[in-house]
């Protein structure tokens, strides 16, 4: 069975979908295996993984930057333990905070 991961950004501040921010996933060495934007929808696919620890990494500076806006949080790293299947793991993001979870 194949492991992939999605995610979705909401930001909260303003009630919309977080379109066009940057995400990679990494092995817990730091290698890169995926790149990927959000959608207009805040969506994201990156791709299959391998089962064990990986990390998400959202550019979070550059989008609100982007947007001429500032934040206390340039990156917002998320290290998750992938298992087999599926693995959705949504980001709800304002400039002075962040939530994450384990979606469906």
């Amino acid at each position: 069975m194949t492991t992939t991961v999605t995610t979705h950004v909401l930001d909260t501040a303003l009630g919309r979908p977080a379109a066009d921010l940057p995400v990679r996933l990494q092995r817990a060495d730091g290698t890169v295996l995926a790149e990927a934007r959000t959608d207009h929808d805040g969506r994201a696919s990156l791709g299959a993984a391998g089962p064990g620890e990986h990390r998400l990494v959202f550019v979070t500076g550059e989008w609100f930057a982007a947007a001429g806006r500032t934040t206390f949080y340039p990156q917002v790293p998320v290290t998750v333990t992938l298992g087999e299947g599926h693995h959705h793991i949504p980001l709800l993001l304002s400039p002075y905070s962040y939530s994450t979870y384990r979606g469906s």
